[in-house]
């Protein structure tokens, strides 16, 4: 399903209000806010053949897959600020399908522990898997409870005008960074010395892309809270996301446009005045907001020379991209109820080391893989069967570095040659491995394998090194003051994951953010006060 209206199609050159370079999550949720609460016309440019950044699908004859959306924490609650903000964005029109009480299982070598839904039978579960380890499990929620609680004003303070932000910031900062300064592993240990406990509790680390000896604890916090109360689904596929959010940038006068690349951001006397796609066509408006990435936007789209540009670079490779992966896209002959698929995500590693496996890994690609998860989109979305029969679908993907990708970087898709083609059928291969040992009645029921690499995410993502997650969720990522909406560029503004954190949870209140920004309001309050329709 296309999403947005192909650019040759339209024709308005305006005026409008604003303009959105990108339609993530991110980008979606910004202009909606935006013209929604303040009437503007935004115009939405998205290079894809359709909108929506990682919420979107692609299809196979008799299959779709989702390709970033596996599970949202906190939807099915209707009181939860994330149900909130997606029923604002929607106008109620996205509806969300409740999983499993066991949202995760992580399998540890022949060892199993589920993730059950609800903050007192999570840590009730923990504590019956490690009996002696008590206190450590209790020392461990309370340091993930307040580090994610500290993390609203955090945010906050950076769609604060800068004088504002420079008086408060200090104070407001220091709750959440106390805990984000350090990495997952040194708060982990602080916890508990129990080697098997720390590699449960950090088993989700694929969920931002970095292991606990690298990762700030202030990402995983903010993810394993995120999850705690349970997960949800969005009904019809993670398509309906930037489907149902559509409508409400098109009901104020706006538009999102697809097919639609844009070349250059326009700078006029410092500051932004619009862009220009591919083919020349330029659209001006007095606000541009930039949701493809801050490496993308000041690598490619600012042009040299501009005033804060540079700062912006040396940022960019201080902190680093964020892991890229390869994803198994599998579509099985039987629905998922016939095939006992559950809606449960699987988590697999080879140790509770997750550093040490990481570490092993990068450097041999022989060593075993260091963490595998196995999704099941077709058990997961309730209006699957509808749509596709007595058939289903599941997704297995690892952590990949680009590094091993990058001679076949600048071959055309499709068209990068035997090596390559060599290379997906080893990993497609060794993924269905894993498949098999763990979901063993898909054996001889698969009719179609495909393998995505950071070279898919690079040409359909546009994120040069093929990351999934924006930057690094370092420490050190979340010491920078300049990962916030406002940039030096008058009319620039900055959202989506690389402004709040990874995720679609993460980048849509990236959106909040940047929005905020825009119209010196804050956002969230409106939002949360509002009903939704």
């Amino acid at each position: 399903m296309r999403i947005g209206t192909p650019l040759k199609h339209d024709k308005r050159d305006g005026p409008f209000d604003a303009i959105v370079v990108g339609s993530g999550i991110g980008g979606l949720a910004t202009a909606a806010i935006l013209a929604r609460e303040a009437g503007r016309r935004v115009l939405v440019l998205e290079r894809h053949y359709t909108a929506g950044g990682f919420t979107h699908v692609f299809h196979r004859p008799g299959f779709e897959w989702d390709v970033g959306v596996h599970y949202v924490g906190d939807v099915h609650r209707p009181g939860s600020a994330l149900r909130r903000l997606f029923d604002y964005l929607s106008r109620g029109r996205l509806a969300w399908a409740a999983m499993d009480d066991v949202y995760d299982r992580i399998i540890i070598g022949e060892r199993r522990y589920d993730f059950v839904a609800g903050h007192e039978a999570f840590r009730a579960r923990m504590q019956a898997y490690f009996p002696t380890e008590t206190g450590g499990i209790d020392a461990y929620l309370d340091a993930t409870r307040r580090c994610a609680r500290a993390s609203g004003a955090y945010f906050a303070e950076k769609a604060m005008p800068g004088p504002v932000a420079f008086l408060a910031g200090g104070v407001i900062r220091h709750a959440f960074m106390k805990y984000a300064a350090q990495t997952t592993r040194e708060v982990v240990q602080g916890c508990t010395r129990d080697a098997e406990l720390a590699g449960v509790l950090t088993a989700q680390y694929g969920d931002y892309g970095l292991p606990p000896g690298e990762s700030s604890f202030g990402m995983h916090a903010i993810v394993a809270d995120h999850y705690l109360e349970g997960a949800a689904y969005p009904a019809g596929g993670a398509s309906a996301i930037a489907a149902s959010i559509l409508p409400t940038i098109e009901e104020a006068g706006g538009a999102v446009l697809v097919d639609a690349e844009v070349d250059d951001i326009l700078i006029d006397a410092g500051a932004a005045v619009g862009v220009r796609i591919t083919g020349g066509r330029e659209f001006r408006a007095p606000v541009v907001v930039s949701d493809a990435g801050i490496a993308t936007t000041f690598e490619r789209l600012v042009p040299d020379g501009t005033p804060g540009r540079s700062a912006y670079l040396d940022l960019v490779s201080r902190i680093g991209p964020s892991a890229g992966h390869v994803c198994l896209y599998v579509g099985l002959d039987g629905s998922a109820s016939e095939l006992r698929l559950s809606t449960t995500n699987l988590w697999i590693h080879p140790s509770p080391d997750h550093d040490a496996n990481v570490a092993a890994y990068l450097a041999d690609d022989r060593a075993p893989l260091p963490m595998v998860y196995i999704s099941f989109p077709s058990a997961k979305d309730p209006d699957f069967a509808r749509r596709y029969p007595g058939r289903s679908t599941v997704e297995v993907l690892t952590l990949a570095p680009y590094g091993r990708f990058v001679t076949w970087a600048e071959e055309r898709w499709r068209r990068r040659g035997d090596d390559y083609e060599q290379v997906k059928a080893r990993t497609t291969d060794h993924l269905l491995e894993h498949l098999y040992a763990h979901v063993p009645q898909a054996r001889g029921r698969v009719l179609h394998a495909e393998l995505s690499t950071p070279l898919s995410t690079r040409h359909f993502a546009n994120y040069g090194r093929g990351e999934i997650y924006g930057l690094n969720h370092t420490p050190a990522r979340f010491a920078e003051r300049m990962l916030k909406p406002a940039t030096p560029i008058k009319g620039l503004f900055l959202t989506g994951q690389d402004i709040c954190t990874a995720g679609v949870g993460g980048a849509a209140f990236g959106g909040v953010i940047t929005a905020s920004a825009v119209l010196h309001r804050n956002m969230l309050n409106a939002i949360l006060e509002k009903d939704p329709a």
